[in-house]
């Protein structure tokens, strides 16, 4: 049984596989100040819960972006399941070619999504990851990894807003009635979710034309549902496409 964990700026997503299927995932807060024991007995705790034995887990990946959290998880892989994880970074296997000018700069996150996506879609592919911040990421035809763009999230820039503009108040982040707004809460739910999704379609219409030639266009994390919905260029959400990428790379790595 392979547990695949995923460690965002705000959220860990934890995946359990048995052979190639996803049988279970929860969603945790990404907390810098747990300890190992308290990530552990949380992560059991979920085992439990839902009636799976996490004694049958012998095998961890592991992607961040949070480079202080993975001693802690790390800790917790072989303290609670007896395994050393599998870190994904440089010097592990991802069978694909990345034209970044440093690899090494690439998040986790992006490379095994890049992975996932082009093992489930092919290329040319445009990726966009929905997190804390937004991620483009784009795969040629051959299954090049050729680069991107990084935009602030869609939840940073309500925050940002609440915090100053002294007159704006916190808002839930829904599609309003209309896009002409008749108060302040649904003028601001307009402005920041039809902006957010002119930007998507802006960057992904400025990639395709970059590179000369149509491209599939996949969706993934928190937003991706609500921006999807209403966006002219995303052909297809996928929630689970970063777990599916630990798999594959845990796989290309699985000691013969």
């Amino acid at each position: 049984m392979l547990l695949a964990v995923d460690v965002g700026n705000t959220n860990i997503v934890l995946g359990v596989y048995e052979s190639n299927d996803l049988i279970k995932y929860w969603r945790l807060s990404t907390n810098r100040n747990q300890t190992a024991d308290e990530y552990g007995i949380r992560i059991c705790s979920l085992f439990t819960h839902s009636d799976l034995d996490f004694h049958k887990v012998d095998a961890i990946a592991i992607s961040s972006v949070v480079p202080p959290i993975m001693p802690t998880l790390e800790e917790m892989a072989q303290s609670f399941f007896n395994v050393r994880p599998l870190i994904i970074g440089p010097g592990v296997k991802t069978g694909m070619p990345i034209l970044y000018d440093n690899p090494r700069e690439i998040g986790a996150d992006r490379v095994v999504n890049a992975i996932a996506g082009f093992e489930s879609y092919g290329g040319p592919l445009i990726i966009v990851d929905f997190g804390t911040a937004t991620t483009f990421c784009v795969i040629s035809k051959k299954g090049e990894y050729m680069g991107g763009a990084i935009t602030a999230g869609i939840g940073i820039a309500t925050e940002a807003l609440f915090q100053r503009a002294a007159k704006l108040p916190r808002i839930e982040l829904v599609k309003p009635p209309r896009i002409i707004g008749r108060n302040t809460v649904n003028s601001m739910q307009s402005g920041l979710i039809y902006g957010y999704i002119g930007q998507v379609d802006g960057i992904v219409t400025r990639i395709k034309e970059e590179l000369g030639e149509d491209a599939y266009v996949v969706a993934t994390g928190g937003m991706s549902e609500m921006i999807a919905r209403e966006s002219k260029t995303i052909n297809k959400v996928d929630p689970f496409l970063t777990l599916e990428g630990l798999r594959i790379v845990y796989y290309r790595n699985r000691p013969l």
